[in-house]
C-alpha cells in the first residue's frame, strides 16, 4: 500500500511539474515586447523557448523543432477580428470579453513553419474563456501575423539574425524589371528572409507587382517558388493574385506546378541571375539550418 501510494505521489508531482511548464503565469511569465500596432501587442517569453528535436549531421545536431510560449494583447478591433477569425462571435459576442491570449508555438526552421500547439485566451480578469490545442501547421512570410514571434523564437536558438534580416532596409531586393509594349510595367522583388537551400533548389517567396503608364496597380501575384539554380528552372509551389475589383484570389500558373525553363532573353532571366548571386555571396544565410550532407 505505501508502495501504491508513493508512487501516486511520485506521478502526481510529475503532472504537476509538466502543468507547469506546459502553461506559465501571464503576470509571472518575463515577456518580452515585441511588436505593438492598433489592434495587437506581441510578446514572447525568452525562458520557454527550448529544442524538443534535433537532427543529427556531419555537421553536428542542428534542432528541427523549437518550442515557446507568446502573448497577444487585443484592442477592441483586435479582438473582433480574432473573434471572427475563430468563428466564436456565439461565445464572446462583445469583442470587449476578449483580452489576451497564450500561445504555445511549435516551430520547425527547416520549412519555416509553425503549428500553434495550444492557444488560450483570457478575459481580463485572467479566467480562460476559450482553448484551442492542435492548430493547423502553416509557413510564415512577409505576410503572416506571427513572423515576429517565429524569427524572435528561432533567433533564441540560433542566433543567426533572423529578427535582423525581418527588419533589414534590404530585406527585400529587385529581381527584374520590364515595360511591356501596352505600357504595363512589371517589377519582380524576392523575400531574402524567406531564401533557404533545399538540395539545388532555392526557395523563396517573391511580390511581383504590375503597374500602368499612370502608376496604377493593375495586378499582384505573391508566389512561393522553388528555383533551380543549377539548370535554370523554377516551379511555383503555391501563389495568391490580386486585381483591382476582385481582389486576392489563390492563383495557379499555367505549368501547374511544375518546373519551367528560364529563357535567357526573357525579362525574369536577369532574376535567376541575381538569385544565382545572392545564394554564392550568403551562402551561410541560405544554408543556416540545413540538415542536408
Amino acid at each position: 500500500m505505501r508502495k501504491d501510494f508513493a508512487r501516486l505521489f511520485c506521478w502526481g508531482l510529475l503532472l504537476l511539474g509538466m502543468i507547469a511548464v506546459w502553461q506559465p503565469s501571464a503576470e509571472a511569465a518575463e515577456w518580452f515586447w515585441l511588436n505593438s500596432d492598433a489592434k495587437y501587442t506581441k510578446y514572447f517569453e525568452p525562458d520557454t523557448v527550448k529544442v524538443v528535436h534535433k537532427a543529427v549531421t556531419k555537421h553536428g545536431d542542428v534542432p528541427t523543432e523549437i518550442e515557446g510560449w507568446t502573448k497577444t494583447t487585443y484592442s477592441y478591433g483586435g479582438a473582433a477580428d480574432t473573434i471572427k477569425s475563430y468563428g466564436l462571435q456565439s461565445l464572446l459576442p462583445n469583442p470587449n470579453m476578449l483580452s489576451y491570449s497564450l500561445a504555445l508555438l511549435r516551430i520547425n526552421p527547416q520549412n519555416r513553419t509553425i503549428q500553434y500547439a495550444r492557444e488560450d485566451f483570457y478575459d481580463s480578469s485572467g479566467k480562460i474563456i476559450w482553448s484551442k490545442t492542435d492548430g493547423r501547421v502553416k509557413e510564415i512570410n512577409s505576410q503572416s501575423f506571427d513572423e515576429e514571434f517565429y524569427t524572435a523564437i528561432v533567433d533564441e536558438v540560433f542566433r543567426h539574425g533572423e529578427t535582423k534580416r525581418r527588419l533589414a532596409e534590404d530585406r527585400w531586393i529587385t529581381l527584374w524589371e520590364h515595360t511591356a509594349a501596352n505600357g504595363i510595367t512589371t517589377t519582380a522583388t524576392a523575400d531574402t528572409t524567406t531564401m533557404r537551400m533545399k538540395g539545388a533548389n532555392l526557395i523563396v517567396w517573391e511580390w511581383e507587382e504590375s503597374k500602368n503608364s499612370s502608376g496604377g496597380v493593375t495586378e499582384i501575384k505573391f508566389m512561393k517558388k522553388s528555383v533551380n539554380l543549377a539548370q535554370g528552372t523554377e516551379r511555383i509551389i503555391m501563389a495568391d493574385r490580386w486585381v483591382a475589383k476582385v481582389g486576392w484570389t489563390d492563383f495557379v500558373d499555367e505549368y501547374s506546378g511544375k518546373y519551367r525553363m528560364i529563357e535567357e532573353k526573357a525579362p525574369d532571366y536577369k532574376g535567376l541571375e541575381r538569385l544565382r548571386a545572392f545564394a554564392k555571396g550568403y551562402s551561410t544565410w541560405v544554408n543556416r539550418y540545413s540538415i542536408e550532407s
